[in-house]
Order: structure tokens, then sequence, then C-alpha cells
């Protein structure tokens, strides 16, 4: 089948590449021509394992595009997909869908023949009826369907995550429409993979209700984690008790100090004003935001404990920087709050992330970038681990207590076991078990 993807932000290349890996024929149209020309050289604008070869590989074997003007490839499409960015608009917390709207301009005076068009980016509620709304005004004579097709990929497992999903969802109402994108996910079929077809709306439901779940079982986690450390409990055995209750699973019950990234803090404050909008609040989710929002700025504050109570004039040797390990995504990440919190209060910050320091460097001008982590470490009144890099997991203690002015670890991610860092002569401080001094 022919596609046009419309957008190559980490979304739409990633199913573009994906699609065009199970045989499509795939053009991805963007409006950055230096985008564009960069990804015809296989330059890839984001870090994601193994993207680079599969866009390489169907690139070569003509199955994979690159498009400024996308008129040809939609005019030719069986299905155009809307995989843009809908960010959290200002003032408000809505998602500010105008490049979607943009997109659907655009795409209604192109397509020839029955086309489905799809949406791909993460969309409110009603958003495909307000596209069908769009493309009917601008062409009363269409033959078109629209059709919800929400992603739920990780970052750092994007193409595991896409071609063996734990289900796809489709939302539509029309057989035609339906048949398209069964013949589009046609190679799933060798996986049994759930393909679950709904309405439109219940489809747009379905993926803000798995974000603001997932947010709230990792704030359910780390407010378990306080009471935790409060009772002399220990958050990973709380966690793994109750993650062997096949009603509650072990996924996303991991302490730290609270979730960012690209979907979930502006999904559930979509949600939450989706909600309030329609006259029926969700109370639960509403809360999970403002506990994950209050727990990033509170961070810092653990950093000051380990140091007496006072950062002033000390240097904080900070391991990773993004969100979460194998990205460099900085959106909404931890650090953004912490680091400048350590700075007011008067830090020295170096730091080291394996992928992400270029972005940071974006939004954390102000900190020292280091060539890895023991240079991060070297001179450190306090080593701090915010992202869970695997480079982390194993580094020379010894070698780090060598290197740092006290040995001191503030540990938010549980990296480390306790009894390990005081046999080696740490004052260790981890989130949710027993501090060790």
């Amino acid at each position: 089948m022919r596609v046009a993807m419309i957008g190559t932000g980490y979304v739409g290349l990633v199913s573009g590449a994906c699609f065009a890996d199970f045989g499509h024929v795939v053009t991805c149209v963007d409006k950055d021509e230096g985008k564009i020309e960069r990804l015809r050289q296989n330059v890839i604008p984001i870090f994601e394992p193994g993207l680079d070869d599969l866009v390489a590989s169907n690139v070569r074997d003509g199955r994979l595009k690159f498009a400024v003007d996308g008129a040809e490839a939609i005019r030719q499409a069986d299905a155009v997909f809307i995989a843009v960015g809908t960010p959290s608009r200002r003032g408000d917390g809505h998602a500010d869908l105008s490049y979607v709207y943009a997109a659907a301009e655009e795409i209604a005076g192109l397509i020839e023949g029955f086309t489905v068009i799809v949406t791909k980016s993460t969309v409110p509620v009603g958003t495909g009826d307000e596209i069908e709304r769009i493309i009917k005004a601008r062409r009363p004579d269409a033959d078109f369907a629209v059709v919800s097709n929400p992603e739920f990929l990780r970052e750092g497992a994007a193409i595991d995550d896409f071609k063996r999903p734990d289900r796809v969802v489709v939302g539509t109402d029309s057989e035609r429409a339906r048949l398209v994108m069964a013949e589009l996910y046609r190679p799933l079929n060798l996986n049994d993979t759930p393909i679950l077809f709904t309405g439109r709306r219940t489809s747009e439901l379905i993926k803000y209700a798995a974000n603001a779940f997932l947010a709230m079982k990792i704030t359910f986690i780390n407010e378990m984690a306080d009471l935790c450390e409060t009772l002399g409990a220990d958050v990973q055995q709380v966690a793994r008790g109750i993650g062997l209750d096949n009603r509650i699973g072990p996924k996303f019950l991991h302490a730290g100090p609270g979730y960012g990234g690209s979907c979930f803090p502006k999904d559930t404050l979509a949600l939450v004003r989706t909600a309030t909008d329609a006259g029926s609040p969700v109370r639960l989710i509403e809360t999970t935001v403002q506990v994950n929002d209050a727990r990033k700025r509170a961070m810092a504050s653990r950093v000051a404990d380990a140091l007496g109570g006072n950062v002033a004039g000390k240097t904080i040797g900070v391991l990773g920087l993004t969100f979460k390990p194998n990205t460099d995504d900085m959106r909404d990440a931890p650090s953004l709050d912490i680091v400048p919190e350590l700075q007011k209060a008067g830090a020295i910050v170096k730091a080291f992330d394996p992928e992400g320091m270029d972005e940071a460097a974006k939004l954390l001008p102000d900190i020292q970038y280091c060539s890895g982590p023991y240079e991060a470490i070297t001179g450190a009144d306090v080593v701090l681990i915010l992202t869970e890099w695997n480079q982390f997991r194993a580094l020379d203690l010894d070698r780090v207590k060598l290197l740092m002015s006290q040995p001191i670890m503030v540990d938010l991610r549980n990296v480390y076991s306790a009894p390990e860092l005081k046999v080696r002569g740490f004052a260790y401080h981890s989130i949710g078990r027993p501090t060790q001094d």
C-alpha cells in the first residue's frame, strides 16, 4: 500500500520506517527542508536504538522516501497519516491542535480517490470530527474516511513496540477504512497481535486513558516510597510484593523523581482540561499532575539534606539528564526542575549524559558538561544519579570514591544497593529505602 506520513518527528519517523519495513511504500513529509535533507543523508534527528539502520535499509530498497512537498505522495496515498506535534497550549494546558488542523487543510486539497486519513498524533476526543468537518468544507466531493490510530511507542524501544505491540487500536465506523487499516497492519497477524476496532472517539480516549493510568501508577509508587522512608520500609520490596499480583503487574512501579517525557506530562494535563470542559472532572488525574509536579521540584532538597542542609558552594556531579535512558529526549525531564533548584541554592553543577547533552545544553546552558561519568564526578561533594543509563549501573565505586571530595551519593533511581555502598564507605541516599550513612 502507499502511505504518506505527515510529520517526521518521533512518531512519524518511527512509524513511517516501520510501515516501510512491513513492505509498504512510504513517503515521510515535513516542512523543515533542513531536516528532510539530513534524513535523505541518513542523519537521524533523534536518538532511537536501531532507527538509523532501519531507515537506511528501507531507503536503499526504495520503500521509504522523504519530501518537503507532499502533494504527489498524498494524491497517490491509500492512507495519509497525521503525525505532527500536539504540545500543551500555553496558558490553559489544552493540546495545541494547530499543526493537526493545518495538515488537514493541506490534505483536503490533494486527496484523489478513496483515502483514509489517520490521526497518529495524540489528540483530544472529538478531534477526528473536526478534521472530517475541515475536509468536507474544503472538498465536499472528496471520498475519504477519518480514522483514529493512536501510537503506544516507548522511547528507547519504539521499533520493537511498533512491530510487536500489545495491541493496535483503530477508531472508525467505515468498513472500507477498516479494510485499509487491516491491510496496513497485516504483517502483525503473524504475531497474533490484537487489533481493537472501536468508534473514533473511543479510540482517541483510549490513548489518553492509557497514559494517564500509567502516570498515576508511577505517582502512586512514588508516594509509597515517601511512606516507606517514614516507616522504615523498602519500596522496591513493596513494589515487587504488589507487582506479583496479576491484577496490578510489575511495570511502572519503579520509584523515582517523578515522570517526564513527551507524553505523560502533556497528555495528563490535556485529559484534565478535556474532562473539566466536559463537566466530568477526573480528580485522580488532577491529583497525579499536582503531586508529580511538586515531587520534581522537591528532589533538590534531598541533595541538600545529604550535604547537611546546604548546597551553596558545593559541587554536584550529575549523572543523566534525559527523562529516561536510551533517548536524547529532554522534554519535561526531572533534571529541568532539579538542576535549576540546585543552582539557585548556590551549587556548582557538572553533568554527563550519554546522548542528551546537546539537547540539555539548550535548556540548561549554565552547567559544566563533561565527556564521561568520571569527569562529572571528579571533585564533586555529591554524585546525583538522575537517569538510569546502563553505564551508570556498573561504575568503579572505588575510583568514584577517590575522585570525589567526599563520598556521598544521592541515587534517585535506586540503581545501587545500600549495603554495597555502605561497605565501600559511602553515605548513600536513595528513594523509598533506609538511608546508609
